[in-house]
């Protein structure tokens, strides 16, 4: 085992950019703040959508938080941390993701959806503070083997396109769902949609935490991934999740978010031939 990523498994938290929103969609109103902006703008978007939903498009995000999974070359989690705490600034963050994989050595990133949204917003903010990427966005050879193609997973892992069959059939339930199949807590008192209301009201760390979560709810599924392509037994999982605990102990000493998490991860065995093969 070498304590050099072979997998960055990453989850973003992001927030909408008001003062873009109010440039790009009413550059008209000068005396609208970029606070009511984003309302407005959420209020059109639900209307249109006929109450659907009232998510901003990705490219008026900028992330406020990353975690990150460290994951060697067996699938043992070496670490998971979070970028630019407490001050959680989104050039800070980007800069710091994108060095942090070049420094590595451009190990495999592995999310859950990110094909649609956080690697997009993580590419998009590049562009926006004139970080350069030629590794990623300009590698040389053929176009598939480029890191941007949407089969290459060398280069990213989205475990969503995986389990979804390249898009074939959708996942609904997403990550909770895909988490909690195999023990671990899924969402839990903070998700997705709180992030805007809790940003504004100052609560930064407390998105961080959830972010943190989410990664390890991630690194959980990616393992149980590599079951089915037959790159670890199940005895073997048992035993990485066992060494993740370990690290999880260690690490919710002073992170209240981890011990929580920690006791809300529950032991996965597979189910008798006796059993109904419901979720317990």
């Amino acid at each position: 085992m070498s304590d050099r990523p072979a997998f960055l498994i990453f989850d973003i938290e992001t927030v909408v950019d008001g003062r873009l929103v109010q440039r790009i969609r009413y550059p008209g109103d000068a005396h609208l703040t970029p606070a009511e902006a984003v309302a407005r703008y959420r209020a059109q978007l639900l209307e249109q959508s006929g109450g659907k939903s009232d998510f901003v498009p990705h490219t008026f995000h900028v992330p406020v938080s990353v975690a990150i999974a460290k994951v060697g070359d067996d699938y043992g989690l070496l670490e998971v941390r979070t970028l630019d705490r407490p001050r959680f600034r989104p050039q800070v963050i980007t800069r710091t993701f994108w060095k942090g994989w070049q420094t590595y050595g451009q190990p495999t990133l592995v999310t859950f959806n990110g094909r649609f949204f956080d690697l997009p917003v993580m590419e998009l903010c590049a562009y926006r503070y004139g970080i350069s990427l030629p590794a990623w966005f300009d590698a040389p050879g053929n176009q598939y083997n480029q890191p941007r193609n949407r089969f290459n997973t060398k280069a990213h892992f989205d475990l969503q396109d995986f389990i979804g069959n390249q898009g074939a059939t959708h996942v609904p339930g997403g990550l909770n769902l895909c988490a909690q199949l195999v023990g671990a807590p899924g969402k839990m008192d903070t998700k997705g949609d709180m992030v805007q209301e809790l940003w504004e009201r100052g609560e930064h760390s407390r998105i961080d935490d959830y972010c943190q979560c989410d990664a390890l709810d991630t690194y959980f599924v990616f393992l149980r991934t590599r079951v089915l392509v037959g790159a670890l037994s199940l005895s073997d999982e048992r035993k990485l999740v066992t060494r993740a605990r370990t690290w999880l102990e260690q690490a919710s000493i002073s992170n209240l978010a981890l011990a929580d998490y920690l006791v809300r991860l529950k032991p996965w065995e597979p189910p008798g031939e006796d059993d109904d093969g419901f979720l317990a």
